[in-house]
């Protein structure tokens, strides 16, 4: 199947003129109902691709696809893994939460630098090629780190792994946007964003079954890096960087007035780091998204690092508390799906902000109900369960906008690394703030007034939400255009 089909049609005419010979296999295709996706340029002029171009251009499609679904996947794996192990570390070396959140807090510091060191990055060098770099240094940082055995050298090396963790989604927003049009952002990007939350769920089930098999914690880094460098080897036979590495000169019809992206970098067709960031800094929407980013960063990386060892504190055994909070990121699949498809067919003018503030909202009663079940004595863990598996459908729906397809709404497929480098690397600040600090106040405050602290932020980022909402109905009344599917002109 090839996700996310474009919705539009190459035309079979000159810009002003009357159909060329040229063409006539676009008018075959309408006849036969053969829809003619990409199209090359030759000379100055646009003719459609031939059919044996056109299938090799989408099983490439579909196999890069595959490629960064599954290989992000595999990052969650030599990521996820970390606050797995929290529990056995414990165990080992009687670290305190505190102790524990100094290898999460420095080591999202890393991540974030990483975030506005690579997302541009993958802007000037290439998407995929940043993608591949980052496995191979997660793998070896990952081995390295089961051959560590003090709080120092956790965090020294952990911090080198993230920082080569940094490197996937910058380059894997860059290689999607190069395959998929505009018009499909919200589709597109819910469908690839499940890789991050099904991630999170497959590196928990993952150290959760080596746990039951009695696997001491060293194999919870070594048996994922083992599963990433398969994975690694598959991604560079299966992969492309865009349709130009398949068919030179190929690319797909545009919305000529329909769906753009919003930032406007003139006419430039080479754009250069600097006009990229100065263009997205320079609109408000933007700036706007950046708050929303730390905010939703800063709530997600507490859940991220600390739920296993949340549900540990709380009465659950080590291997009862790590599989058991894998249903955190398995309703945020759902809840990520979701907001994609929803907001690519429902949202009025282009507003997807508007369900994020209304999901974010639920998240506050999430929390609060979370706040009150840990703060007894006897906890009811189904209800636990249950809230925190509706934390992640309320959360990681709206959190996956940000640097998924509102990423490419606003800043465009040439803009993506960028953009996405930036968003990141703010929203990880606040993740390493909060990794921290939820560990440091769980041994001085208890558990529920950690989820009551969250539920404070949670409103803030409603209310985030909410104005970015506004500014998208303001960017739309001023826009007011009409949605056509052309052929670029010739």
């Amino acid at each position: 199947m090839d996700f996310c089909q474009p919705r539009f049609y190459a035309s079979g005419a000159k810009s002003g003129g009357a159909p060329q010979d040229t063409f006539t296999p676009v008018a075959r295709a309408l006849q036969t109902g053969k829809i003619v996706i990409f199209y090359s340029e030759e000379n100055g002029q646009y003719r459609p691709v031939t059919e044996d171009q056109h299938r090799r251009l989408l099983r490439w499609r579909i196999s890069t696809f595959w490629v960064m679904l599954v290989g992000y996947v595999g990052y969650y794996l030599c990521r996820g893994n970390l606050s797995a192990a929290f529990p056995l570390l414990e165990q080992e070396f009687g670290y305190s939460n505190t102790q524990l959140g100094l290898i999460a807090s420095l080591s999202e510091i890393a991540y974030a630098i990483g975030k506005l060191v690579n997302g541009p990055l993958a802007d000037k060098v290439g998407g995929r090629r940043i993608f591949l770099i980052g496995m191979g240094g997660a793998i070896f940082w990952n081995l390295i780190f089961s051959l560590s055995a003090s709080l120092t050298a956790f965090i020294i090396v952990w911090c080198f792994c993230r920082y080569f963790l940094s490197m996937g989604w910058g380059g894997l927003t860059k290689t999607i946007g190069n395959w998929y049009p505009p018009e499909r952002n919200g589709t597109v990007m819910g469908l690839i964003s499940v890789n991050f939350q099904f991630g999170g769920v497959a590196a928990t089930l993952f150290a959760g079954f080596l746990v039951t098999q009695g696997v001491a914690w060293q194999g919870l880094f070594v048996y994922p890096a083992l599963v990433l460098a398969g994975i690694l080897l598959w991604s560079i036979l299966a992969s492309r960087a865009d349709p130009q590495d398949v068919v030179p000169g190929a690319s797909f019809g545009r919305s000529e007035v329909g769906r753009k992206q919003l930032a406007d970098y003139g006419d430039e067709t080479q754009l250069d780091v600097k006009t990229i960031l100065s263009t997205l800094l320079g609109m408000p929407i933007y700036r706007q998204l950046l708050l929303f980013s730390f905010l939703t960063t800063l709530l997600r990386s507490v859940f991220f690092f600390w739920t296993p060892k949340f549900l540990f504190d709380i009465g659950l055994g080590a291997s009862s508390a790590i599989l058991q909070s894998a249903i955190f990121p398995f309703l945020g699949v759902i809840g990520t799906v979701f907001i994609g498809w929803y907001t690519d067919h429902y949202a009025d003018n282009g507003d997807r902000a508007r369900t994020m503030w209304i999901m974010l909202l639920f998240l506050v009663i999430c929390l609060l109900l979370i706040t009150l079940l840990s703060s007894s004595e006897t906890p009811n863990f189904p209800l636990i369960m249950l809230a925190l598996g509706a934390s992640g459908f309320f959360l990681l729906g709206p959190y996956s906008m940000s640097s998924g397809c509102l990423t490419l709404d606003i800043a465009g497929p040439k803009g993506a690394g960028s953009c996405t480098g930036i968003i990141d690397g703010l929203g990880y600040i606040g993740g390493a703030i909060a990794a921290f600090s939820a560990g440091y106040l769980s041994d001085f405050l208890g558990w529920s007034q950690v989820f009551l602290i969250l539920s404070g932020f949670a409103v803030i980022s409603t209310l985030s939400a909410y104005l970015m909402s506004r500014e998208f109905q303001r960017i739309a009344a001023n826009r007011n255009e009409e949605t056509t599917y052309v052929q670029p002109p010739i």
